[in-house]
């Protein structure tokens, strides 16, 4: 049986429920009864519990108590409330962090991470998995056959720290023997002559915490990272001698723990997990008017989207949201309960992109702990309030919507490629400076200008990484996804650098940014003219670059063909490449006396596809108009106007192209687009075949959109015609199937 039958239903709904966090007073009444069928009434069809407990599970070594949760359970059953249940190995007890001391982590200072919070521990360590392992068999021997269980989730946001443990380093030694073999062939690849490196023997390797040496630095994170997905794959393997075969088995990522790389980490899992977390409010107005850096909660509707899209990525399929928000999340210095309609529009963007569980963290707002002000749906008195009210009006949209709303394959316009190990690198090396120093986040911020500048411009994005991009044929990918990004992919071997310019040969339209091409897969700057293995290709070559103080303002030439007023207000930020042109056109030049030697954008027409060089970070504003214009200058956009062009001389609709998102329809009519500052307009194919479009309006000011074709509203069951005008209120948004 399919373990990911249970998401063929519909949306699961619901939240995180910790029964046992209930103070006693609350528990000996009839509270786990009110809970649920508070549930039942919000339209909850899921909660997730046991996965930060294994004090309780066990409360001193080898003694358990497992009955504790069969309430629980019994009453979710009893109300169709499906759960999935957690392994507690993140948050380990007491009795066991005095047994074995040695286990907790060691930092990059050397001292010990010391206990009182929770993912203190070195979880290679045989000490902690061997009580783990004990752990894990005997809550999933007890609850595996459960009817109410559908799924198990293993651990918790792992990859929290970076083990600088002596255990762990030793490990790392034995994984350098086993990948080059040789002293001597490591001296070679890692370049040790420099400062005095070289190794006679494997005992002279030093340890990271002094290392300054960029080869080595990226090998640390890649093992690190390897340790993270060989912990969950483990767990993953140890549940599933246990579960039924309708049962998933997945973890909970935080997309931004130090040593998570979600696309290998997922291929352990039956299912991509993880807890996107934004700041509500004014963050998440369209247009913006609230700026601020992104970190683990995003900033901004655009951001919102793409942490969606980057859950899609991990897996390429859809995904659950097992933590989201539910009210104020964070310390109690910053309470950002959302504005009545933003609970629905949040859920229904990331359904739109592919989410096919929302699940809040968590249900009723904690008394005590660290976290007593992460709001949860109930507040502190246990009283149903507005929070409530909002979320069981999504529950009941949901509802109403049905299996057409899950299991979607989101549409884009644009592919942005996401590198794990290019994210390492610039982070212990940066590229970019920010502030008073080096930016740790420049992988970011070269990612994030593209992804904005897409969102900014009305299209959909698609992430791929950059192992699952070569993983089919260039061929294949130019049809599928006619328009590629690949900026500051920094660590790159040949083979992946020369799948981009046969892409590009075969139709594709590839965008490059700053640093894709300049390093080889060990960190080493490349001695080929940059970008290595695209330079003939893109028409461009540079051998010189420097970082900016203050942004610089950029032009449009000729062959850029769009509107002035969309480089009103562009800039170059960050970074120049001096490219220079062998037989490119140049786009986009900056406005400065020094930098204007040189190009900001160039393109170049290559095979059936095309080469276009972003030379620095773009502002919001250069980025829309670059993809803007990469995406009319694709070859689907050539295809499509051949194609409507052949309709108009006769041509049946089987016999012209399609798109799949946003192109405008033939003869000037609407198109699936934004039609105002406010709206975002996204779609997404069903199992079943059918377009699911979602028009948001993230504003108070209400706004119109002009429908370009039949649809249904799934949530009200009324038909509109081709033509008819929503009317969209402040913070709304509707949800339509194609007739």
């Amino acid at each position: 049986m399919n373990p990911l039958h249970h998401l063929s239903d519909g949306v699961l709904f619901g939240a995180a429920y910790y029964y046992e966090y209930h103070r006693a007073e609350d528990r000996l009444g009839r509270r786990l009864e009110k809970d649920l069928d508070l549930m039942v009434e919000a339209g909850f069809s899921v909660i997730r519990v046991g996965e930060s407990v294994w004090s309780t599970w066990e409360p001193e070594n080898g003694r358990f108590d497992l009955d504790w949760l069969q309430p629980v359970l019994d009453g979710a059953h009893e109300r169709g409330i499906k759960v999935v249940l957690g392994t507690p190995t993140y948050a380990v007890p007491m009795w066991l962090a005095r047994l074995y001391p040695e286990i907790n982590v060691v930092r990059e200072d050397g001292a010990a991470m010391g206990w009182g919070a929770r993912q203190e521990i070195d979880y290679t360590h045989p000490a902690f998995l061997f009580h783990a392992e004990r752990v894990i068999r005997a809550v999933t021997t007890r609850y595996a056959g459960h009817p109410a269980v559908v799924g198990f989730q293993v651990d918790n946001e792992p990859g929290n720290e970076i083990f600088y443990n002596r255990q762990v380093f030793e490990r790392f030694v034995d994984h350098l023997r086993g990948t080059y073999g040789t002293v001597e062939r490591i001296n070679e690849e890692w370049g040790l002559t420099y400062w005095s490196h070289r190794l006679s023997s494997w005992a002279d390797l030093w340890t990271p915490s002094g290392n300054a040496q960029p080869q080595y630095a990226l090998a640390w994170r890649r093992f690190q990272a390897q340790l993270t997905t060989d912990f969950i794959g483990w767990q993953a393997d140890v549940v599933r001698e246990y579960a039924r075969e309708d049962q998933f088995v997945t973890t909970c990522i935080s997309y931004e723990r130090p040593t998570v790389q979600d696309d290998a980490l997922t291929r352990e899992l039956d299912v991509t997990a993880g807890n996107p977390y934004y700041r509500m409010r004014d963050h998440l107005t369209l247009p913006p008017n609230v700026e601020t850096d992104q970190a683990w909660m995003t900033t901004g509707t655009w951001s919102l989207y793409a942490t969606a899209d980057r859950m899609y990525s991990s897996k390429q399929a859809p995904f659950l949201v097992t933590e989201t928000n539910a009210q104020a999340i964070g310390g109690p210095w910053l309470n950002e309960p959302a504005y009545d309609g933003q609970w629905r529009q949040a859920a229904w963007a990331l359904v739109s992109r592919g989410a096919t569980m929302i699940e809040y963290w968590h249900w009723h707002t904690l008394p005590y702990g660290t976290e007593t002000y992460w709001g949860g749906i109930l507040p502190h008195s246990l009283e149903p309030g507005r929070v409530y009210r909002q979320i069981a009006e999504l529950g009941a949209e949901l509802r109403a919507a049905g299996p057409a709303v899950a299991n979607l394959t989101p549409d884009a316009d644009v592919a942005l490629v996401w590198s794990n190990p290019s994210k390492w690198s610039l982070a212990e090396f940066p590229q970019l400076g920010g502030g008073a120093g080096p930016d740790p986040r420049g992988w970011h911020r070269v990612f994030d200008s593209f992804y904005r500048g897409a969102f900014d411009a009305g299209l959909q994005a698609r992430l791929v990484h950059d192992a699952q991009l070569t993983g089919g044929s260039p061929e294949d990918a130019a049809r599928e996804q006619p328009v590629l990004v690949a900026a500051g992919v920094t660590i790159a071997d040949d083979d992946w650098l020369q799948w981009l310019e046969r892409y590009a040969a075969a139709g594709g339209h590839l965008v490059l940014g700053i640093r894709t091409g300049y390093e080889d897969e060990e960190a080493r700057a490349r001695t080929e003219r940059k970008p290595a293995h695209l330079s003939t290709a893109a028409g461009v070559f540079y051998d010189e670059f420097a970082s900016i103080d203050a942004p610089l303002p950029v032009h449009g030439t000729g062959g850029f063909d769009v509107p002035a007023e969309a480089l009103a207000d562009a800039h170059a930020t960050s970074w120049v490449d001096g490219l220079q042109v062998l037989d490119a056109d140049p786009l986009v030049e900056y406005e400065h006396p020094h930098f204007g030697r040189w190009p900001a954008v160039t393109t170049r027409a290559h095979g059936a596809g095309r080469v276009t060089t972003v030379g620095t970070v773009p502002d919001p504003a250069l980025a829309r108009a670059v993809l803007d214009w990469a995406v009319r200058h694709s070859g689907a956009a050539v295809r499509t106007a051949v194609g409507a062009a052949a309709g108009a001389d006769g041509a049946t609709g089987a016999d012209a192209p399609t798109t799949t998102s946003g192109a405008a329809a033939s003869g000037g009519g609407p198109a699936w687009r934004p039609q105002a500052p406010s709206q975002t307009v996204t779609g997404a194919r069903n199992p079943a075949g059918g377009r699911v479009r979602f028009v948001h309006s993230w504003s108070w000011e209400p706004s119109t959109f002009v429908l370009p074709g039949a649809v249904r509203d799934l949530v009200s069951g009324e038909e509109l015609a081709a033509g008819a005008e929503l009317v969209l209120g402040a913070w709304d948004v509707r949800v339509l199937l194609e007739a």
